[in-house]
This record gives C-alpha cells, structure tokens and sequence, in this order.
C-alpha cells in the first residue's frame, strides 16, 4: 500500500500529471475526425454506455475508499470546506457521463437513418401541473433533507475572528476563486485577476455570433458538434475545474504541491530557480549581462509573442482549422483564434514553468508589466 501511495503521489506532481491529463482528454473528447477514429478504435466511447457508466463510477468511489485509508487523504477530503469539492467531482461525472451517454446515443440513431431521443419524446406532452409542479415540490423537499442532515453531521468551518497578525498557511480564497488564485502562480495579477475574467466573459458572450453551426440544437450529439464540445470541455474541466481540484487538494503550506497522501509539512521548502526568458536567451544561452535597454532586452519575448499571435492563427487556418476558416470566414476565425490562443496561453505558461522554470515571457517590472 505504502508503495502504491508513493506511486501515486510521484504521478500527481504537475508537470507528469498535466500532460496525462491533457493527453487522455483528446481522446475521450476527440476534436477531431483522425481522433474520432482512433476513440473509435480504441472502442473509448464505451465510457459512455451503461455498463460504461458503472466502471467510471466504481472506480471513482473505489479511488476515494483506498484514500480515507491514509489519515493525510482523510484528514484534506473530509475539511468542511472541501466536502462540497468532493461532492462536486461527482456530480461534473455524473452528468458529464449522461450527458455524453445521450450524445453517443443519438449519434447512432442518426448513423442508423433514425431521428434523435429528442425528437421523439416531444411528441409527449407534459402538463406543468401537476408533472413538473409535482417533480420540483419532490426535489426541494430532498435538498431540504440534504440541507438539514449536511448541517447536523458537518461541524460549520468558523475559526476565531480574524487577526491581521497573523495569516493562515496556506491562505487560500473560497473554492470558486481557487481557479483564479491558482492562475496568480504564473501571471500577474492584472492578467490573472482582470485579462483572463474578462476575455473569459467576452468569448462566452461571443459563442453565439461565431458558432452558428445549428446542427445540435435542441438534442445531443456529439459527431455533429465534437471540436466545440472539446473546446468547451476543455475549459471547464481541464483549466477551471482542475485548477480548483489542484488548489484545494494539492496545494499546502506555502502554496507549495502535496501529493495526496503526503502530509503538509509546514517547513517543505521547494528549490526555485524560476528565471524569465530573457535572462535565459543572455544570461544562459549567450553567457553575457542583460542589456541596459528594455526593448533591446525584452525583444526576445516580445517576438515570441508577436508570432504567437500573429503566425499562428494564419498556421492554424492552413492546417487544423482549415474547416473552420471556411466555416467561420476571416472576422470570425480572426476573433475566435484570438480568443482561442489567449485562453490556451494558460496551459502553455504552466508548462513553461513547470518544465523549465520560465517565469515570464516578457518582464519590464520598471513598468510592472510582465506577461
């Protein structure tokens, strides 16, 4: 068992866990036809069915039984303020599971000549009284019941009133921030606390006016719309909901990573050598003193920059999103690129620190303007 914990806490460091986590969502979410095939292939789309259904929850509950065997595991998931995270990690799967199960399902419907599930049950009529009156008394009688039991069993997280002398190690916001907080580790905060919220709340408002496909309107598939649900999903799960998994979980002392099963020793101290790129291109790479000059100095992360944004989207638009530029035309795959490439900007900056201690891309703290 020891050695299975230790296994597991080496594999939830971030720069492993990361890509494995990121490889494994492109193939259950495949964006792509070739990726299509090979979920196919890999008969992957099995997670989708019912018995599908069973093993993904099996081993959901059996992952969280063999970790209350550990004090450590116990002592994080079973906080008052973490219960509702773990509750959360199994309604994202339930629903994420059905969800998909009448996408999967309706795709052979259609593949089959046949109509979707929707279409079908709309022929049905349902009278808001008493059907949906009735359905909605039933649940708000059960959360009710939820509600009383949770605050008899749960002890409410209140310490002793605030001390500005003293600050909580870790300190950490409340768990719909931790996405954000966690975001703070490799931006500033005018990127992470006011850029990334509201190119957020932008491409949210502009998903209307750049995806007019109107295949999937008022059923589930997934074949029909599969890029833009694993655009989608890969937002919400992979960089929110997984940043809100890691910060409340994984992130101890002094916002340093914990393994799931190692305790949160107060005085782990973690070597860091973060360097910015441009004291890597001088310092490392041409042995010499950084330049006096911003721009001469930071011309290096500047041009990184400006063929992130400038060549790829026009790279993109003659390889992958060679379907979506004919789709969308040049205004729209000018925005949702942009957009696209902002966002992603993200993970890619998490790598980049992770793997070689690259803090920022472009660093004028004169000015405190790093990016």
């Amino acid at each position: 068992m020891d050695t299975i914990k230790e296994f597991i806490n080496a594999v939830s460091r971030p720069q492993i866990m990361f890509p494995m986590i990121v490889a494994v969502f492109f193939f259950v979410f495949p964006p792509t036809d070739r990726m299509l095939a090979i979920n196919k292939k890999l008969r992957l789309y099995k997670l989708w069915t019912k018995q599908g259904g069973i093993v993904l929850f099996a081993l959901l509950f059996l992952t969280f039984a063999f970790g209350l065997t550990d004090v450590n595991f116990a002592k994080i998931v079973t906080k008052p303020d973490n219960v509702p995270i773990v509750g959360l990690i199994f309604l994202i799967v339930f629903f994420v599971w059905f969800s998909m199960k009448q996408a999967w399902e309706n795709d052979a419907r259609i593949a089959a000549g046949g109509k979707p599930k929707e279409a079908e049950d709309a022929k049905e009529k349902i009278l808001v009284w008493p059907d949906l009156v009735y359905i909605e008394f039933i649940a708000l009688i059960l959360c009710t019941v939820l509600l009383i039991v949770w605050s008899i069993i749960l002890n409410a997280p209140l310490e002793e009133p605030a001390n500005p002398t003293v600050s909580p190690n870790p300190s950490k916001a409340p768990w719909y921030f931790l996405g954000l907080q966690e975001m703070l580790v490799y931006f500033d905060p005018w990127i992470a606390g006011v850029l990334f919220p509201t190119v957020i709340m932008i491409g949210m408002m502009a998903i209307p006016y750049l995806d007019t496909n109107k295949k999937g309107c008022g059923y589930y598939t997934f074949k029909d719309r599969k890029m833009a649900i694993a655009i989608f999903m890969f937002y919400w799960l992979v960089l929110w909901l997984f940043l809100i998994s890691v910060g409340t979980f994984l992130r101890g002392p002094n916002w340093n990573f914990f393994g799931p099963f190692e305790a949160w020793d107060i005085h782990k101290l973690e070597a860091l050598t973060n360097i910015n790129l441009s004291e890597l291109v001088y310092m490392v790479w041409l042995k010499q003193r950084l330049p006096e000059n911003i721009l001469l100095r930071e011309m290096w992360g500047f041009a990184v920059i400006f063929l992130y944004f400038g060549a790829m989207p026009l790279v993109l638009a003659k390889t992958l999103f060679k379907k979506v530029y004919a789709t969308l035309g040049p205004f729209r795959y000018a925005i949702f690129t942009i957009l696209l490439l902002m966002s992603i900007s993200l993970p890619i900056k998490m790598v980049l620190r992770w793997l070689f201690n690259i803090k920022y891309i472009v660093a004028i703290p004169e000015f405190f303007f790093n990016i």
